[in-house]
């Protein structure tokens, strides 16, 4: 005989009716389910919080083909915030002036960086990424042709500002792409992108060198907008369609909502404070490395002295590897480790400015370094709050800012107390980004 359980409201029905009903209820909620397919999904985030909910509507990449075209557009776009680096001592020939005298125009380009990412970054939680990303590549385009045709310094400063603040095109892809990942892999697939963006860099340094020898600086900028345009516009065809729910407030309100974020999250703010003092002392090293190699410690061509950063390949291997470690081991193990690194490079960067093997390994050891706190401090950034384009932005903000700061100051240094004053600037910018956050409670 059925036996009798309790229906909603009160009423008894018995165990078979019960049963009916409930197989026909979940009928029901599975065609409704099925009605939005994947329309939203929650992420989990460190604590067991869930993220607010995103729009999910196809796993990126499939077959890999996205996530490398991602990786590609990345490696174009960043390349240009580097572009001017490797150039300086041409640029300084062409306008009359000495390399010391026009080294803060790397600067004006990470400068820059930071403004696109406080201004345009944060936008990814909010707006279309396909039309944004089209918008900003041609942005990017027109400024560096603008800056190939510069008469001077100052015009030239101008438009490699507007050119870098427009080439945040990278940090709005790294968000969709962790969004999307299977939460065990999320790391490796962040860590992707960030080889590309790392490969880019070594690419603007060694090819931009290479050709600006062959063809003239102003060459070297029409090529990058030529790319720039091509890969951008590819990239944001090929984005998955987004339907982003409205959110409330001023378009721009994820830039006031930035220090709020960072102040709440202690994590975010650690990965902030790291980044920044990592990001500074190899900005140090690296946009200085140019003076050093073509000045009287080793006399190189700017040309050969280009050809140094392919020892920055080094970031296309450890990207993958770090990736699968913070999977594993959790992100504070290592930017633990990658700070050891970076304190081991100091002074071997100190003797490389008399001894050129010093400089091979330690510029090796400080790529290892920087790479594998990127992967595990963003992986972090972009997975410990409920916005995670706005953190991002928070994030790579922190990064750049330090980064410009402290290759402006080690432009300073190298013209007053030559290479030991960029190595001092860069052993400075580490010690303050690891005791500042390991103080704070």
């Amino acid at each position: 005989m059925p036996s009798e359980v309790a229906a909603p409201g009160g009423a008894v029905e018995t165990s078979e009716a019960h049963a009916t009903r409930a197989a026909r209820t979940a009928r029901e909620t599975g065609e409704a389910r099925g009605a939005r397919p994947a329309r939203e999904a929650r992420a989990q985030v460190p604590g067991g919080r869930e993220a607010a909910s995103r729009p999910v509507d196809a796993p990126v990449p499939r077959g890999n083909l996205l996530l490398v075209l991602i990786a590609l557009c990345t490696a174009v776009t960043a390349a240009n915030i580097y572009l001017a680096a490797p150039l300086l001592p041409l640029i300084a020939r062409d306008f009359g002036s000495t390399p010391s005298a026009v080294a803060w125009i790397a600067s004006v380009a990470q400068f820059g960086y930071a403004a696109g990412l406080l201004l345009f970054a944060p936008l990814g939680d909010r707006v279309n990424r396909r039309r944004l990303v089209a918008v900003l590549s041609l942005v990017t385009t027109a400024a560096l042709l603008a800056g190939a045709g510069a008469a001077g310094t100052a015009a030239l400063a101008a438009t490699v500002f507007v050119a870098s603040a427009a080439t945040v095109v990278p940090q709005l892809l790294v968000p969709l792409v962790a969004e999307r990942a299977p939460a065990d892999r999320r790391a490796r697939h962040v860590a992707a992108v960030i080889a590309g963006l790392f490969t880019g860099i070594v690419a603007a340094r060694v090819l931009g060198g290479l050709a600006g020898q062959a063809f003239g600086w102003r060459a070297v900028f029409v090529g990058a907008a030529v790319l720039t345009t091509a890969l951008g516009l590819l990239t944001a065809a090929a984005l998955p369609a987004e339907r982003r729910r409205p959110r409330e407030g001023r378009l721009f309100a994820g830039l006031t909502a930035m220090p709020g974020l960072v102040r709440r999250s202690p994590d975010l703010w650690r990965a902030c404070v790291r980044q920044a003092g990592m990001y500074g002392a190899w900005s140090a090293l690296w946009t200085s490395l140019a003076l050093l190699l073509t000045g009287g410690a080793y006399g190189m061509s700017t040309a050969t002295a280009g050809l140094f950063g392919l020892f920055g390949l080094a970031a296309g291997v450890v990207a993958p590897l770090a990736g699968g470690l913070v999977d594993r081991f959790g992100a504070a193990k290592v930017v633990r480790n990658a700070y050891l690194l970076a304190a081991v490079s100091v002074p071997l960067f100190w003797l490389g400015g008399r001894v050129l093997v010093a400089l091979f390994v330690a510029a090796i050891v400080i790529h290892v370094a920087l790479v594998a706190s990127h992967v595990a401090n963003q992986t972090l950034a972009l997975t410990t709050t409920s916005a995670p384009a706005t953190a991002n932005s928070a994030y790579v903000v922190a990064g750049f800012a330090g980064g410009a700061t402290a290759s402006a100051l080690a432009g300073l240094a190298f013209s007053h107390f030559g290479w030991g004053g960029v190595v001092a600037v860069a052993g400075t910018w580490l010690a303050l980004g690891w005791t500042t956050t390991t103080a704070r409670r």
